[in-house]
């Protein structure tokens, strides 16, 4: 084949529609690029889904930032503006981020004037609904409540104190009660699990951790035996120190008397002086 036909079977080839994934070099450039539908509210801006309460608001202020791995502004804080001149400052209000970077805020925590987390709320599989609901107390956390089959309902429950678990409950036929109880150690571990067989809402069976019941009962007998021990301990000070008090209440009652024996009178004595 000479190179004139070599040639023009090659441009017949790039030319067929099988022969390229485009029928333009502008098509076939742009091709990968998909167009995204945006959501915009009133104003124009894009919704990206925030909580955060300071569109309209003069009396906030609003701070973007790009938060790790991120390379567009991703975290959003915004500020109460409180006082005016010299004494204006700003206090944190609301803080949100877009953790999968999908454009959509999916974590919202507030605070109070002190700064102080308050309430935090989370998308965690990024669906557009809130499945985590966090409440703290002095800025620490106090109550969480998970959905954890994302129907839109808390089905577990779990209680905070000094930030170890102190107790939960849960929901596991979908009911919307409470079906299971979890009682747990000031360390933090599960103590004791209360189950309700007949749907009633209370207790048909507790079981217990047999290791950590050990350790919970050896704990409460030393304890009994410590104060028992203070008390015997007490007991045999106190008895000693009565009889210290008993034997120095005598001798002082025997020195009073003999300091106030009474003197006799001359004359009488020499009366009973005895004649030679």
């Amino acid at each position: 084949m000479s190179s004139r036909a070599l040639f023009a079977a090659l441009a017949t080839i790039l030319a067929s529609p099988l022969g390229g994934c485009a029928s333009s070099p502008e098509a076939a450039f742009n091709s990968p690029v998909q167009t995204v539908p945006v959501n915009r509210l009133a104003d124009g801006s894009i919704d990206d889904q925030s909580r955060c309460e300071f569109r309209g608001r003069q009396d906030r202020d609003v701070v973007e930032t790009a938060g790790t791995g991120s390379v567009m502004p991703n975290v959003r804080r915004v500020f109460a503006v409180v006082g005016q001149g010299i004494d204006r400052s700003r206090v944190l209000v609301c803080r949100e981020a877009d953790t999968n970077l999908d454009g959509m805020k999916d974590v919202v925590r507030r605070y109070n004037d002190k700064g102080e987390a308050l309430f935090e709320e989370a998308d965690t599989n990024y669906d557009g609904k809130i499945d985590v609901w966090l409440v703290f107390t002095k800025g620490r956390l106090a109550e969480e409540k998970l959905d954890s089959n994302f129907d839109g309902n808390p089905d577990e429950w779990k209680y905070y104190s000094n930030g170890r678990i102190t107790r939960a409950k849960r929901d596991t036929n979908n009911d919307s009660k409470p079906d299971v109880w979890e009682m747990y150690t000031a360390g933090g571990k599960l103590e004791r699990m209360g189950v309700d067989v007949d749907n009633d809402e209370r207790v048909d069976r507790w079981d217990y951790d047999t290791e950590v019941r050990r350790e919970r009962e050896n704990k409460e007998r030393e304890e009994e035996e410590a104060t028992a021990r203070k008390a015997a301990e007490k007991a045999e000070a106190d008895r000693k120190a009565g009889e210290y008090a008993t034997a120095d209440e005598e001798a002082a009652a025997a020195e009073d008397k003999k300091k106030k024996k009474p003197k006799q009178p001359a004359a009488k004595k020499a009366q009973e002086k005895p004649k030679e």
